[in-house]
C-alpha cells in the first residue's frame, strides 16, 4: 500500500523542507492523546496533563478527534510559517466546507466518510451520513460532529483558542527544546537537496519514502493505496521530533501534498522471551494480519470497522484478531456494545530489537 505523489515537471525548488510550529503542536497533541504510541514521551505527557488547567484539559479532550487517530489536514501546513499565530491565521482563511470536511474525516474515521461530492453543511443526506458514522465511533465523536455541523464558526474559534492556549501551557517550552534538532535536520535535508537532488534528500527522510526510478513520483509507504499530485505549491516535507514513529501525509483533493516525518531517536526496547518473539513473528506472517495492524496503528477499531475497511467478513477478521491477541500485539476494550481493538505499538516497534536480543542471549 502506497501514496504516490506525482511531481512530474515540478521544479526542484518546489520540493521543500521546512519546520512548522502548528504541525509540531499537532504532533504533541497526538502524544497527549495517545501516549502509548510514544513511550519515549510518556513522562513528558504525564507532566503536561498534570499541569494543565482543568478547562484547557477538557477542551483538548473534546477536540482530540482532530489529532488522535489521524491529523486533520489543516493542522499540517503546506506553507509553514515562522510562528504558530501566522499558521493559525492561514487556517482561518480556509473556507468552512474544507475545514468541516477535514475535521469530519478524522472524527468519523477516514475510511468511513464518503460524501460523494455533497457537502454535509448543505446536503441533508451527507449530514446524516456523517452523524451516523460519528455515532458509531462514540458519544464524544457524535457530540463534536453535531456542534461542528450546527455552528462551524463557533467550533473553529474554540479550536483556535484552544491551540493558542496550548502555547503558553506547554508548547512554547517544548518547541524551544526541539528547535535545534529540527534546524539540524533541515540543514542536512536542504544540503542534500541542493547538492545531490530530490532522491538523496528523500532517502534521508525515511526508508518508507522513495523517488520512483523515472523521477516523476514520490512513493510513500502508507496504509492505503492513494495518489495525489504536486502542482503550483509543490510538496512540503516537515520534520518532527514528537511525531515518531508516525509518517503523516496530507493527500486529499484540494490540499497540497505534505509529509511530516520523524527525526527523533527511538529508545531501547525491553527484552522479551524467544517464545514470545516466535509467536509474534508467526502472527505477522500473514498479509491480512499485516493489513489489519496497519489500520489499527491509526487508532482503536471494532471488528465490523476492520471488515468494512478491508472488505472482509467479520468472522474472518475475528480469527485474525484472535491470533494477534494471542501474540500479545493487541488489547481489547468494551465500550457499550462495541469492542474496540488497539495495537500495542511499543511491542510491535520493539520486535526487531527483541529478535536480535533473544538470538544473542
Amino acid at each position: 500500500m502506497t501514496l504516490r505523489i506525482d511531481i512530474s515537471g515540478l521544479p526542484s525548488e518546489r520540493v521543500r523542507f521546512a519546520a512548522s510550529p502548528l504541525a509540531e503542536l499537532t504532533a504533541m497533541l497526538h502524544v497527549l492523546a495517545e501516549p502509548g504510541h510514544h513511550p519515549q514521551f510518556a513522562d513528558w505527557a504525564a507532566d503536561v496533563w498534570a499541569g494543565l488547567r482543568p478547562e484547557l484539559a477538557e477542551r483538548l479532550r473534546e477536540a482530540e478527534f482532530l489529532w488522535r487517530s489521524s491529523q486533520a489536514d489543516f493542522l499540517i501546513p503546506a506553507r509553514p510559517r515562522p510562528t504558530l499565530a501566522e499558521e493559525l491565521d492561514d487556517v482561518d482563511r480556509i473556507d468552512d466546507e474544507r475545514y468541516v470536511t477535514a475535521a469530519l474525516v478524522t472524527t468519523c474515521g477516514s475510511n468511513r466518510v464518503h460524501f460523494a461530492g455533497a457537502s454535509p453543511l448543505t446536503d441533508s443526506t451527507a449530514r446524516e451520513r456523517a452523524l451516523d458514522v460519528a455515532q458509531a465511533r462514540g458519544a464524544l465523536q457524535e457530540a463534536f460532529a453535531e456542534r461542528l455541523l450546527a455552528d462551524p464558526a463557533a467550533v473553529r474559534t474554540r479550536v483556535r483558542h484552544t491551540l493558542e492556549e496550548c502555547a503558553g501551557a506547554f508548547f512554547d517550552g517544548a518547541w524551544a527544546g526541539v528547535a535545534v534538532q529540527l534546524a539540524t535536520d533541515l540543514r542536512l535535508k536542504n544540503e542534500l537537496l541542493r547538492r545531490q537532488g530530490v532522491g538523496a534528500a528523500l532517502a534521508s527522510v525515511s526508508g518508507a519514502v522513495t523517488l520512483a526510478p523515472d523521477g516523476d513520483c514520490i512513493i510513500v509507504d502508507k496504509v492505503q493505496d492513494k495518489a495525489t499530485a504536486a502542482r503550483g505549491a509543490g510538496v512540503t516535507f516537515i520534520p518532527s521530533v514528537f511525531g515518531r514513529p508516525h509518517l503523516v501525509a496530507v493527500h486529499a483533493p484540494r490540499w497540497h501534498p505534505v509529509v511530516q516525518y520523524p527525526v527523533a531517536e527511538q529508545g531501547p526496547a525491553e527484552p522479551v522471551s524467544l517464545e514470545t518473539v516466535t509467536l509474534r513473528l508467526e502472527a505477522l506472517a500473514h498479509p491480512i494480519r499485516l493489513r489489519l495492524l496497519r489500520t489499527l496503528a491509526r487508532g482503536p477499531h471494532t471488528t465490523a470497522e476492520l471488515a468494512h475497511f478491508w472488505e472482509l467478513s467479520p468472522p474472518e477478521v475475528s480469527r485474525h484478531l484472535a491470533v494477534l491477541r494471542r501474540a500479545g500485539l493487541l488489547t481489547a476494550r468494551r465500550h457499550g456494545r462495541y469492542v474496540r481493538y488497539t495495537l500495542k505499538l511499543s511491542d510491535l516497534a520493539a520486535l526487531g530489537t527483541d529478535l536480535l536480543s533473544a538470538v544473542l542471549r
